[in-house]
């Protein structure tokens, strides 16, 4: 009980320290997030809202990765597993508790799309300040991965860019 009440000030902080990083331009860049043991840069410019884990409606015929789609602040949203979009694998099997502990990260309302990413777990806002090393994307990454991050502890962040994964074909065709 005492993890759900932290998860939950935690999310509340992240949320608050995101509207206040959009509106007074604090110097944080990406909301960093992980799915399927991958750890994701999100910009921060292309992120929208975070709401804690709802049920989606199954959407039959479609992609494994297409979760089905949310209410979601009163408007209908489909949500892409994250992790299993990213790897081309089926949805990893998640427990009750995994669930509460997910995410749902909206693409900015700029971008026209009404989707959210699943993600395991939010890990704070981070800025550039916050790597020490980088690499470019490799050749045969996905387009939209951006660089690739170092953290101090040498633990490697891929960034995403959110405005090229709104608009590859194979993310807008969800049907199976």
């Amino acid at each position: 009980m005492a993890n759900r009440q932290a998860l939950r000030e935690l999310q509340n902080r992240l949320a608050v320290r995101l509207q206040a990083a959009k509106t007074q331009g604090v110097s944080a860049s990406w909301l960093a997030v992980e799915a399927g043991g991958g750890k994701y840069l999100f910009p921060l410019n292309q992120s929208g809202e975070i709401f804690p884990w709802v049920s989606a409606q199954n959407v039959p015929y479609t992609q494994a990765w297409f979760a089905g789609v949310a209410n979601l602040r009163g408007g209908l949203y489909g949500v892409v597993d994250l992790a299993s979009f990213v790897t081309g694998k089926n949805p990893p099997a998640r427990s009750e508790l995994a669930r509460t502990e997910s995410r749902l990260v909206a693409l900015n309302s700029a971008l026209e799309i009404n989707c959210a990413l699943q993600v395991d777990k939010l890990s704070g806002l981070r800025n550039p300040e916050a790597f020490t090393d980088f690499a470019e994307r490799a050749s045969d990454a996905p387009e939209f991965f951006g660089h690739s991050y170092i953290d101090a502890n040498g633990v490697s962040w891929q960034e995403i860019n959110l405005q090229l994964l709104a608009s590859q074909a194979h993310f807008l065709t969800i049907s199976a």
